[in-house]
């Protein structure tokens, strides 16, 4: 990336000086390559962008070029986060990211790009495409994450004297017990890739609520320790080795009905990066549901009873994925290796600034959120006394 940046500089061409046969870069260089890749419209960063991908002497750029390119940028973020100590807590993995999270994560980015004739990059098979300027100006436009990660490499990696780059909607701070060892199920470049598609106020901090390695494989765990606790993001690793799962923009509540609302999203991390939103067919978002016999105990999100696009069931260790051929809810395919699956891991995390979520969470008394307790206190006869106690919670209006 050093030597990309250096010849994306060089072949700047400045129209009131010769270029002449030298290789240093001058200071007009280096500014016009900076202020065009960092404050530049779309086609002066795909320009510049051009300059730093091209490497060949004459023809056209092909797609491989491009693909070469992303995933030397995708390395380069996470060796320059992970040098400067940008990582928020994100260090609990053996290894913080593998060569195969940096190859899915590059596909990822290169799935939104369109070539000439309309057709998206959809893996090897295109990487003879001839990419111009139209098609780079094009993907660097719609695709966010290329501009934000350029500018990560660029201000954090040359250290600009002066940097307002804000890394805190990039990179959430990572919250965990500090008594118990946990290594995530998500590496940095999934912590990015699924924080970069939440609402901007949840994308600051995520906490730590449930996982198997600290609280055990109990479904009954699992509901005492997500349920109430604002928008959530579930991950689960299946024996085969995918990784997926699904956002809730609402809090979980055990009762026999759908809930939530088109906010919610599903997603998968492995073998590819993607997330799937509401198609506007149902409003089956998430469920969850426990010691009823009437209806299915465990927690569900998209498609019907019995045939979840992702499904936990009560019974915990095993769930399902069923999508023949999407998920009605969120159009999403089959998530698991297999239809049927066995869990090997699974995490939930609450989402969002932790000192409001506790302000608004101390106003409350446990009553609060428990009517059938409160009516239980009233038929005996039995006053709250807390209640008169307790400050009025101010509305935001």
């Amino acid at each position: 990336m050093v030597t990309r940046l250096y010849n994306g500089m060089w072949r700047v061409k400045l129209t009131h000086k010769a270029q002449g046969g030298c290789r240093n870069v001058s200071r007009d260089q280096f500014a016009v390559f900076l202020s065009h890749l960092l404050k530049g419209s779309c086609e002066e960063k795909a320009l510049m962008v051009m300059k730093m991908i091209f490497t060949a002497a004459e023809g056209p750029m092909k797609a491989t070029e491009v693909q070469k390119f992303t995933e030397d940028l995708v390395t380069s973020v996470v060796h320059v986060l992970t040098h400067r100590h940008e990582l928020r807590g994100w260090t609990r993995r053996k290894s913080t990211v593998s060569p195969t999270s940096v190859q899915v994560m590059a596909a990822q980015l290169l799935s939104e790009m369109k070539f000439q004739d309309g057709h998206k990059f959809l893996g090897p098979q295109c990487l003879d495409q001839v990419c111009d300027q139209t098609v780079i100006e094009d993907w660097v436009f719609r695709v966010p994450l290329v501009g934000i990660f350029l500018s990560v490499v660029i201000h954090r990696g040359l250290r600009l004297q002066n940097s307002f780059l804000d890394l805190s909607t990039l990179v959430p701070e990572c919250h965990v017990d500090q008594r118990q060892p946990f290594e995530s199920i998500l590496d940095l470049l999934s912590v990015i890739y699924l924080n970069s598609h939440l609402a901007t106020e949840l994308r600051q901090r995520w906490r730590l609520l449930f996982s198997t390695q600290l609280h055990g494989q109990s479904f009954s765990q699992l509901c005492s320790h997500i349920t109430h606790q604002g928008p959530c993001l579930l991950v689960l690793q299946d024996r085969d080795g995918y990784v997926f799962g699904g956002f809730t923009s609402c809090s979980w509540e055990v009762k026999p009905q759908f809930q939530g609302d088109n906010r919610c999203f599903l997603f998968s991390i492995t073998p590819s990066m993607a997330v799937y939103t509401h198609t506007g067919y149902n409003d089956h978002f998430m469920y969850l549901n426990h010691g009823q016999q009437t209806m299915p105990n465990g927690l569900g999100m998209g498609g019907q009873h019995h045939y979840f696009g992702l499904w936990v069931s009560a019974d915990f260790g095993k769930g399902h994925s069923k999508a023949k051929p999407t998920c009605t809810t969120y159009n999403s395919p089959q998530l698991s290796a297999q239809e049927d699956f066995q869990i090997d891991k699974m995490e939930v995390w609450e989402l969002g600034d932790l000192s409001e979520t506790h302000l608004v969470k101390s106003k409350k008394s446990v009553l609060d959120s428990n009517p059938e307790a409160q009516s239980l206190l009233e038929i005996s006869g039995r006053a709250r006394h807390s209640k008169g106690l307790r400050e009025v919670p101010i509305d935001d209006d």
